[in-house]
């Protein structure tokens, strides 16, 4: 178990994710609390995260454990680096080299921790890195290096290093601050990781204050050419199996870099070799099954694709992979069932694993591709129950309920008439006849406008719909339904008796015969039409409304555009206009 955490730790701290790395080494030191080098690994993990304190504590314990280890004289000297003990770390590099006279990377540091020694010997304690505030070219330095510069534009920061340019001692009270500690490094030639960055940025500058005179050239040149590099932890000390493990990866990687270019150029066969091959080097990365999976998807082999899927999701579990990963997988495999339902005609496992998927990762694409199959699978239950025999009798038995005022029971043939055959415009009319009166108008109304949908030469679907849009008092719209199916049937009597009503309504309006209570109603319901409200916003109406209301003889000026004239008819119509 120590072994495997150690792994874990070895391959997070490879890819950069030292957080993680110093977790699982960690873990490991819990199972096995005296092994040197897991305490070895962390603390490289903590160099590597700024992190000198607990890096220093991991080292010291690797010591105790195994003095006679160069490498760890390697970590001790590093963390002491890190936190500015420079005579520290070269007392621990020296010790590490007297161990292994000829170890490059103990040479390296030691000679790093030399370059960041003060070149005078001051007194021990915080006044001896203090004093090097107190040099004359103090601001220059830092007004000439770009990763400090904007520091001095900032008043807090400047009253801490006048401070301590007075006091040296006061130095540590300031070393939380980052800048302090960034302004230190350039003083000291090195270079201090901070916590809080991966490495320094220049700082944005302040807009309101003033940017200092630049260096003049005889300041520059006392600048140092290069400062020192920051210290590095070595590579994690890694064993025999898991540099074999480590380099299979890599082919493995390679392997799947070959696949993916087959499978752009559609050469699917080579593809699925390399894959294969990736797959026998890695069995703990699961995107080798799921690319391979979508090979056999594009090839059609459902099956086989199927198969890698439940493979890499039962993999995947077990190496606890990211979701998106057994998302992926999933989808896959519901894309896979979603084909083979076209023949088979079970749905219901297709849109049952993209449920799955959804729960792992809500995908768009992985929604999309349930929709597709619950919309398939609902086409196809139509298909299956479509039956127009069946529909007509249905109907019949619709109609003959409605005849005996048995108006939800025809509702209810009429309605399985529908699901027999959704195609037939006059069972969306009949059904609309119920629903007007059963009093449920909007419900009608939609079915008229799909009886118009189905057979716009249908007469009945207009007067329906006419007749709706009248009880709602709705005498505008009503009109124009009717006078639209004149188009088709310019000799229905029911629609040209719509037409009258509707006329005469309009006119009640015009004449002012409305009670208060009428008049009333009619504006507020008009009030919520969205056509009424743009017509009463557009700027071109508006000053129409007020031409006929201060002059009405212009009336019949504008009357004559038959754009306007058709808005103001829906004005009056609506009750909000009326014409004398």
């Amino acid at each position: 178990m120590a072994d495997e955490a150690k792994a874990k730790g070895n391959a997070a701290f490879s890819a950069g994710r030292f957080e993680e790395a110093a977790g699982h080494f960690g873990d490991a030191i819990a199972l096995a609390p005296d092994n040197h080098v897991l305490y070895s690994n962390r603390s490289a993990a903590y160099a590597s995260l700024g992190r000198y304190k607990e890096a220093l504590a991991d080292a010291e314990k690797t010591v105790a454990l195994r003095p006679d280890w160069a490498k760890g004289y390697s970590r001790l000297g590093a963390a002491r680096l890190g936190l500015v003990d420079a005579p520290g770390a070269v007392e621990a590099y020296e010790k590490g080299l007297a161990l292994e006279p000829s170890n490059a990377a103990l040479k390296d540091g030691l000679a790093q921790a030399r370059l960041a020694l003060p070149r005078a010997r001051p007194p021990s304690g915080g006044d001896a890195i203090g004093k090097v505030f107190q040099g004359p070219d103090l601001w220059s330095k830092i007004a000439a290096d770009p990763t400090t510069r904007a520091y001095l534009d900032q008043p807090d920061f400047t009253q801490m290093l006048r401070e301590v340019q007075r006091n040296p001692g006061t130095l540590n009270n300031y070393l939380s601050d980052p800048r302090m500690v960034q302004v230190l490094s350039l003083l000291l030639n090195i270079r201090i990781q901070n916590q809080n960055s991966n490495e320094a940025s220049e700082p944005a500058p302040s807009p309101s204050q003033s940017t200092p005179p630049p260096p003049s050239p005889r300041q520059q040149q006392k600048q140092p050419e290069t400062t020192s590099r920051e210290p590095e932890p070595e590579p994690v000390e890694m064993t025999d199996d898991e540099k074999q493990r480590k380099e299979k990866k890599v082919a493995a990687q390679k392997e799947k870099e070959a696949g993916n270019a087959a499978y752009k150029k559609k050469d699917f066969e080579t593809a699925i070799q390399h894959y294969t091959k990736a797959m026998e080097l890695d069995d703990e990365d699961i995107s080798y099954l799921t690319n391979r999976a979508a090979v056999y998807l594009e090839m059609g082999q459902y099956d086989e694709c199927i198969k890698d899927c439940d493979a890499a999701v039962e993999r995947g579990r077990e190496l606890r992979a990211d979701f998106k990963m057994i998302s992926r997988a999933l989808t896959r495999k519901g894309t896979a069932l979603a084909n083979l339902a076209k023949t088979s005609k079970d749905y219901d496992v297709a849109i049952e694993t993209f449920q799955k998927a959804l729960t792992e990762h809500r995908n768009p694409d992985t929604l999309k591709r349930l929709n597709d199959a619950e919309r398939a699978k609902k086409e196809l239950e139509q298909q299956e129950y479509y039956d127009p025999k069946i529909a007509d009798e249905e109907r019949e038995k619709g109609n003959e309920f409605f005849k005996q005022q048995k108006y939800p029971e025809a509702v209810k043939h009429y309605t399985e008439a529908l699901r027999r055959n959704p195609k037939d415009p006059k069972v969306y009319s009949n059904r609309a006849a119920c629903y007007t009166k059963l009093g449920a108008m909007p419900e009608g109304l939609k079915d008229a406008e799909k009886c118009i949908e189905l057979d716009p030469a249908f007469s009945k679907g207009y007067t329906r719909k006419g007749a709706i849009q009248f009880f709602m008092k709705e005498y505008d719209k009503a009109m124009e339904t009717y006078q639209e199916g004149l188009k088709h049937d310019p000799s229905n009597q029911e629609l040209l008796d719509g037409v009258k009503r509707c006329i005469q309504q309009i006119n009640k309006a015009n004449r002012g015969e409305l009670t208060p209570d009428e008049l009333k109603e009619r504006q507020g319901k008009a009030m919520q039409d969205p056509e009424i409200q743009n017509i009463l916003t557009d700027p071109v109406m508006r000053q129409v409304l007020i031409d006929l209301q201060e002059n009405p003889r212009s009336s019949q000026e504008h009357l004559k555009n038959p754009g306007v004239k058709q808005k103001i008819q829906k004005l009056v119509s609506a009750g909000i206009v009326q014409m004398k």
